[in-house]
């Protein structure tokens, strides 16, 4: 036994002390990152899952000198990173930390403690840690708790690691999708994504830019419908889960083995497992795989066969090539068309298919109750419905799955290809053709068929399905209420589902305005003024209803009701409110940058947003909507859509607001009747303003006229012409090809043409006269974000005024007039 004299002791002591400090220092031997232990650049510094799966770092890739903070295999003698936090902002010395701050926050910060790159968080704490997970997750939390704050899955960059969702969150508006390396030296994203479309029927996109290159087919209940080139083992598997708040494509590993689905810079995605025999990475499947893998080779209505070089693509049976001259000169494009065209009122009759990879259904609609023989029906009775197929394959086959408009992207699979039949003229019948009399079923779905095209028809399907349990639900619940000091009923009653929001009292809320001084007085809208205030340290916004008001209870109510319910990054938050005598407040989240009106009506102020940020504006506006049409819990009606509804937050993101006037949707597209038409001058729908009928599509209309508003910084109710208003100009200039002559002046430097006239045609889309042709919010998202040949327009409504005087009226007052050429009186102007 060693015996240790005193001096021994106090050099053991202060060792134990020294290596302490360098793990709080540095966290070498730890899976957590602290408030007091960081990690700095340096040999040998890391942080290691807990299972030793995973490790983060600092890492400079092949012969690059920029420093990256890094997640790569523990275990495997090759370094691989599968993820990357500052790919966009490198730091060119080690000097370089990575610290967990408070509220929760993990920051990547320079030797002059300059951050270039962290996290966020909309909630806060007092311990925050950062954890690396053994899958791959690297997760900021508060210490002892099991809800994250933010997490890496939520980031990827090439890598797909097993459990990663890869797909949409309509609740939070956020897509996660993966994006290559520029180069093996250079992890920004480069030119190519792997995305998981929610558009029509759940499948998988690997895209350059925004093109196309490769689609996986319809999700089939076992995998992608007909795929050649992404295969099950033993030890993997993969789905997608379609719910009403999100749509994802998600990977397991079923066994010990290390496997990866990464996306490489040259665009091909790989499923690699790690060979101990090897020592390296071995493919399990690559994608692309062949030719006939290229998106779309052979146009329409053909089929592609690999084993057919070099003549790959072949029309489908009873079709013939578009151009048999480019045809013969192997340019098949074109696609096929039918040899004996449709004749829907005579009856057409379905062709079997077999042994296929099912066409592109983002023109699709789907319904996972249907037999096949109810699909059928269901089609046959549709003259816009191209072909059907069973949507589940297992245990039989369930579910019907219906394409629109032409078939594209099939190829010949002979192993696991699937069946579905295609309509053909009923000339064409013999004996393997399945008759189509259309008398069978007892279903009949009426699908919009307008110039807005296939896109209508899916999503009005979607809507009328999905949405309308929701809201038979709440209705056999009974009523909608609030707890807390002040209960209220949305339906003259009866109580329902339950929830609480804060509820302040009146000495809190004059405290955090200074007693409602005029000096921090923001704004006065039709509900009161609002005021800017501080509460619990956070800024807050806060509506009060005034006594002159022409709103009252009924508003107060739908604000509290409706937001307290609803959640999404483009909506206002409400953070409580206080009733106490007749006073009456809402308090909000405070947006510093005000409403929209005040930057693209403003000669100076308009230059601020530059092109790009204005579209980014449309198209959150575009999801906010999309939101209350169809996926919050309830289907939202906004009714008073406007620029100074719009607010911005600090970095110009926009949210609606002001649901005062906002109503529950439990009617079809037609719309429901009021006869108090309600709303702001220049933005209502004819249909609302002249009949009083309001619905989804009177909220389309409106944000028509904003996206006019934005791309020109000019006001529809204000725009100066002698004969007609914006709507009348962009209509004007729109049928004469000069669309761009719309754009605002202070644009011209910063704008994408191509991005300008597609929103200039989707903003006259939303406004057509009819509501029937006007596009939902789901198409409108979908067309703005995609670049394939969007619908005419037609004339819109209330697209030539002579008088824009505002003017008040009673319901009592319409009169039988032609919409296109009457000045609009609304009842209540805004």
């Amino acid at each position: 036994m060693k015996v240790l004299f005193k001096e021994d002791v106090f050099s053991y002591i202060f060792m134990l002390m020294f290596l302490s400090s360098i793990d709080q220092c540095f966290g070498v031997t730890s899976d957590t990152i602290t408030t007091a232990n960081f990690l700095k650049d340096g040999e040998g510094n890391s942080i290691v899952s807990h299972g030793g799966t995973f490790e983060l770092g600092f890492f400079s890739p092949g012969n690059s000198k920029n420093r990256y903070v890094g997640m790569w295999y523990k275990k495997i003698s090759v370094r691989s990173v599968v993820w990357v936090a500052n790919r966009e902002a490198p730091l060119t010395s080690r000097t370089g930390s990575l610290k967990v701050i408070e509220p929760g926050i993990l920051v990547l910060v320079n030797g002059t403690n300059k951050v270039v790159w962290s996290t966020n968080t909309s909630r806060s704490v007092q311990n925050p840690i950062a954890q690396l997970l053994d899958s791959g997750n690297l997760v900021v939390k508060q210490a002892g708790d099991g809800n994250f704050l933010w997490q890496s899955f939520d980031h990827p960059t090439n890598t797909l690691l097993p459990g990663m969702k890869l797909g949409w969150n309509f609740v939070t508006g956020r897509e996660v999708y993966l994006s290559s390396w520029k180069n093996e030296e250079d992890p920004a994203p480069g030119d190519y994504t792997y995305r998981c479309d929610p558009t029509g029927y759940p499948q998988n996109f690997l895209k350059k830019g925004s093109n196309v290159i490769y689609r996986s087919g319809p999700w089939n209940g076992l995998g992608f419908g007909g795929a050649t080139n992404s295969r099950y083992g033993t030890f993997y598997r993969y789905e997608i889960v379609s719910t009403n708040t999100e749509v994802y494509f998600q990977t397991y590993l079923t066994s010990t083995v290390i496997a990866t689905l990464i996306l490489n810079p040259n665009g091909v995605l790989q499923l690699l497992t790690w060979g101990d025999a090897e020592q390296a990475w071995v493919p399990f499947f690559i994608i692309p795989g062949d030719n006939c893998d290229t998106y779309k080779l052979c146009g329409s209505y053909s089929s592609c066969n690999s084993n057919d070089f070099p003549v790959l693509c072949g029309c489908l049976d009873k079709f013939v090539p578009n151009s048999s001259e480019a045809w013969n000169k192997a340019d098949w494009s074109g696609g096929c068309v039918r040899r004996t065209q449709l004749n829907c009122s005579q009856g057409d009759v379905f062709l079997k298919y077999s042994q296929l990879k099912l066409p592109d259904t983002r023109n699709s609609w789907s319904n996972v109750t249907m037999t096949l023989e109810e699909c059928k029906n269901i089609c046959s009775k549709n003259c816009s419905c191209m072909a059907y197929s069973n949507s589940d394959i297992r245990d039989g086959g369930s579910g019907c799955l219906l394409w629109f408009n032409n078939l594209l992207d099939i190829r010949q699979v002979p192993k696991g290809g699937l069946d579905f039949y295609i309509r053909v003229a009923s000339s064409e019948s013999d004996d393997s053709l399945e008759q189509s009399n259309g008398k069978k079923g007892k279903t009949l779905i009426w699908i919009l068929a307008s110039s807005v095209g296939v896109i209508l028809v899916i999503l009005s399907m979607l809507i009328y399905h999905r949405r309308r349990r929701k809201v038979l639900e709440l209705k056999k619940r009974g009523r909608l209420g609030y707890t807390g000091n002040y209960k209220m009923d949305l339906n003259s009653g009866n109580c329902a589902e339950e929830f609480e929001i804060p509820l302040f009292d009146l000495s809190t809320i004059a405290k955090a305005t200074n007693n409602f001084s005029i000096d921090v007085k923001i704004g006065e809208g039709g509900f009161g003024p609002v005021y800017k205030g501080m509460l619990e340290g956070q800024e807050i916004a806060v509506k009060r209803l005034s006594r002159t008001s022409t709103q009252g209870e009924n508003e107060f109510k739908n604000e509290v009701l409706y937001i307290a319910k609803l959640q999404h990054r483009n909506l206002v938050k409400i953070l409580g409110c206080c009733i106490e005598g007749e006073e009456k407040m809402l308090i909000y989240e405070y947006l510093p940058n005000g409403s929209l009106d005040s930057f693209i009506f403003d000669d100076t102020q308009n230059k601020v947003l530059d092109w790009p940020k204005r579209f980014h504006i449309i198209n959150s506006i575009a999801r906010g909507l999309m939101y209350l049409h169809q996926d919050s819990q309830l289907r939202i009606i906004h009714r008073d859509l406007k620029a100074n509804n719009i607010l911005l937050d600090k970095d110009m993101n926009p949210k609606i607001s002001d649901f005062g006037l906002a109503k529950i949707c439990e009617e079809d597209d037609i719309g429901a009747k009021t006869n108090r038409v309600v709303g702001t001058y220049g933005y209502l729908s004819p249909e609302y303003a002249l009949h009083g009928l309001y619905s989804v599509k009177s909220d389309v209309f409106s944000f028509g006229i904003l996206v006019l508003e934005i791309v020109s910084g000019k006001s529809n109710r204000r725009f100066s012409h002698p004969d007609h208003n914006l709507l009348g100009h962009a209509w004007k200039i729109y049928k004469e090809g000069r669309s761009i002559e719309l754009l605002d002046e202070c644009l011209s430097d910063t704008c994408s043409r191509s991005e300008v006239i597609r929103s200039i045609c989707i903003g006259l889309l939303c406004v057509q006269q009819c509501p029937e042709d006007r596009p939902s919010m789901s198409s409108v998202v979908f067309m703005l974000n995609n670049e394939g040949v969007l619908p005419q327009a037609k004339q819109p409504g209330f697209y030539i005024e002579r008088n824009t005087k505002e003017v008040e009226f009673s319901s009592n007052q319409h009169t039988n007039v032609s919409v296109s050429e009457t000045p609009i009186t609304i009842l209540e102007v805004r």
